[in-house]
């Protein structure tokens, strides 16, 4: 019998970690749990999931083709034109409470750090750490073919939601991460995907720095009676 204690454990105890160590991640641990994810359900199992793992040299890389693309993006804007993404992740007109919670998460991690409002140069490196991995040694990036609807983003959700459980279940922590999705045409031709693909999201994995204090930030949830209706 499957015990609902290690479940639920690996379900509150994932979360977002932004330091990780250097410490090496075995292949046949991502293996492990890219297999066990792929068990996540899709409709009509059309399985539309395709994973870019990334280390070493190709991490590296990456990681540097992007930050000085970020750094350019920070002195020109002009060039954000460049860098779109390939779908809406967030509304184009923020409402509440989405946009009171965005600003919660915001200003909190943003405490923890010692950033204040404003401070636009900490808030830059800050935003870079995205594009380092937060030094985690693997970087994931996670694409589907463009011919599928929006329901393979669906899929996906359930994919990388089961990818960090089976991490969490193995003692590692991820960082699923949006920020890369603007940088698609400096990912997609480096992980050597095709163009008739598009990036979905990228994500860090690794074993946190529980000494970083910015992993301390826990983000809050929202009681169940205030999201659910009971209809009986």
């Amino acid at each position: 019998m499957i015990s609902s204690e290690s479940v639920d454990s690996a379900m509150r105890s994932r979360r977002a970690v932004r330091a990780f160590t250097a410490e090496p991640v075995p292949r046949q641990s991502l293996r492990d749990i890219l297999e066990v994810a792929s068990r996540a359900p899709s409709g009509t199992n059309t399985q539309p999931w395709k994973v870019y793992v990334l280390q070493g040299a190709r991490r590296d890389s990456l990681v540097q083709k992007v930050c000085a693309a970020h750094d350019a993006l920070r002195a020109n804007p002009e060039l954000a034109v460049q860098y779109r993404e390939q779908y809406d992740y967030y509304p184009e007109k923020w409402v509440s409470p989405y946009i009171d919670r965005r600003r919660e998460n915001g200003w909190g991690l943003y405490g923890v750090l010692g950033i204040g409002k404003g401070d636009r140069d900490k808030m830059h490196v800050q935003h870079q750490r995205n594009y380092r991995f937060f030094d985690a040694p693997v970087g994931l990036m996670f694409t589907v073919d463009r011919v599928m609807g929006r329901g393979s983003l669906l899929d996906y959700g359930m994919f990388l939601q089961n990818i960090m459980l089976a991490a969490r279940a193995r003692g590692l922590h991820t960082c699923p991460q949006q920020a890369w999705n603007p940088f698609n045409s400096i990912v997609l031709p480096h992980i050597g995907a095709t163009f008739e693909e598009m990036l979905v999201c990228g994500m860090a994995l690794g074993f946190d720095d529980a000494a970083d204090k910015v992993n301390s930030f826990v983000t809050p949830r929202l009681p169940v009676d205030d999201f659910t209706h009971w209809l009986e």
